[in-house]
């Protein structure tokens, strides 16, 4: 077997796979598989596919043997859960009135939209821009901060994911996106992630963390100089779940060297985190946020650039100028997915939920020695797997005999790093799902121990 970079998704060339799909699909799903392999390139992570689906609703998907299962994982678009009735009411209402905007004109609908994230957003973040995409949005964001500063140069995070194409590649950190891809954007400084379970610096020899990467960042602003911006996610999807005193230091230091500081939510923002914004729980205003996923209901793709009002400074360039950038469709489907989380309180909600999950994960881990650590913000939780807990030895392939297990049992999840179980549920999950979820992920976890060929570290 080839060998596998480990990223942020799970892998999907593996033996396990393959046995998997032996034992569960049958004929008619095999040869619709079989016919997408023979239609679509294969690349790591999404092409040849797991299985076929057909439906999919609140908190469920449905493949095509007629088999639910609860998705912990929806490509994070289903914060207010698959066929929202108030999204797909509104998107069949906007077909009817203005289905689509050429260029040079607006709409209402899209005016409404942006004047509803301003006012969802704190501070002086007044200025929207929309892209069918995440990762286009992450382009404009990057042209936008050349144009502010007149720098080019950015410091992002090893790890860090912030789309496919070559400009978000090369500020992201994930070696499945950037090997042997050839020459990447000039002046990409990287540094270590904010991870304080395996801190490259040895905070966990130090009590804890002291912010050694935090000021590492500053470290190369002040070397560098000519820093446009520093890009990175709030949180990683790991989850990495930093201090608020790290982001507090970091939007200190960029204003010290005249640097911007763009936080990147795509997978995470409006409400799954318990804010409305990541960023808000670390006590900090970006000069830009981009947002997407989520946005548009689980339904359209739609993000959205959200800038500091100062950064409306570049008329005379095209920072976007896609061809969808104000889609009526969309941008109606945004407005319901923002109406319906409001409406329903899904941000406390996520907030309440997600304290009591990762309860239930810290009293899973006192039970479980194949459990290093247990991490969440909101609905973002992840449970890392681990061979001992003094070398902290990735348990990779534990992690996948527990997610198949878990599939066999009808809850669907994503491996991060090999050996993270990541947790995104819908936010309009509701708490004896989420327990019948956890009993699933217990039990998955419980067998693996049991079977378990390498002895495992002791509890302590």
């Amino acid at each position: 077997m080839k060998t596998v970079n480990r990223s942020e998704g799970d892998v999907n060339i593996s033996p396990r796979r393959i046995k998997w799909q032996n034992e569960n699909l049958n004929e008619s799903c095999r040869e619709i598989l079989a016919e997408d392999s023979r239609y679509f390139l294969k690349q790591s992570l999404s092409t040849p596919c797991l299985n076929v689906m057909r439906s999919c609703h609140g908190i469920y998907i449905e493949d095509e043997q007629g088999k639910q299962y609860m998705d912990f994982h929806g490509n994070n678009v289903h914060q207010v859960g698959f066929a929202n009735p108030d999204v797909i009411a509104a998107i069949k209402q906007q077909l009817d009135d203005l289905p689509f905007c050429t260029r040079r004109y607006t709409n209402r609908v899209a005016i409404d939209l942006a004047k509803k994230l301003t006012e969802l957003a704190p501070g002086d973040l007044n200025k929207v821009l929309f892209c069918p995409g995440g990762t286009g949005s992450i382009g404009i964001a990057l042209k936008l901060a050349r144009v502010a500063t007149g720098r080019h140069k950015t410091i992002s995070m090893w790890d860090s994911f912030h789309g496919a194409s070559l400009d978000a590649i090369s500020i992201g950190g994930e070696a499945i996106f950037r090997k042997n891809i050839g020459p990447l954007l000039p002046g990409t400084e990287h540094v270590p992630p904010p991870d304080e379970y395996r801190c490259i610096f040895g905070c966990s020899c130090r009590e804890g963390c002291d912010l050694t990467c935090a000021k590492y960042v500053e470290y190369i602003l002040e070397k560098e100089e000519d820093i446009a911006a520093v890009v990175a996610e709030p949180i990683r999807s790991t989850p990495y779940i930093p201090k608020p005193e790290y982001w507090q230091y970091i939007r200190e230091a960029c204003d010290r060297h005249g640097a911007l500081l763009i936080f990147d939510e795509i997978p995470h923002s409006l409400g799954r985190t318990g804010k409305m914004f990541t960023f808000e729980n670390f006590d900090v205003i970006p000069d830009m946020v981009v947002i997407g996923k989520g946005l548009g209901g689980g339904v359209l793709p739609l993000s959205a650039v959200i800038a500091r009002e100062k950064l409306d400074v570049a008329e005379n360039i095209a920072l976007g100028h896609y061809t969808h950038e104000k889609s009526p469709v969309a941008c109606s489907a945004a407005l319901a997915t923002i109406n319906h989380i409001e409406k329903n309180r899904l941000t406390q909600k996520s907030a309440e939920l997600g304290k009591y999950t990762l309860q239930r994960l810290v009293e899973m881990k006192d039970r479980h020695p194949l459990i290093g650590d247990v991490r969440g913000l909101g609905l973002i939780l992840g449970v890392e797997l681990v061979k001992n807990r003094e070398t902290k030895e990735r348990a990779t392939d534990e992690a996948e005999a527990i997610m198949y297990a878990a599939l066999d049992k009808s809850l669907s999840f994503k491996l991060t790093m090999g050996n993270i179980l990541t947790l995104t549920p819908p936010l309009i999950i509701s708490k004896e799902e989420m327990d019948k979820a956890l009993d699933i992920i217990e039990s998955c976890i419980a067998e693996v121990e049991a079977t378990s060929k390498a002895p495992l570290s002791p509890r302590g």
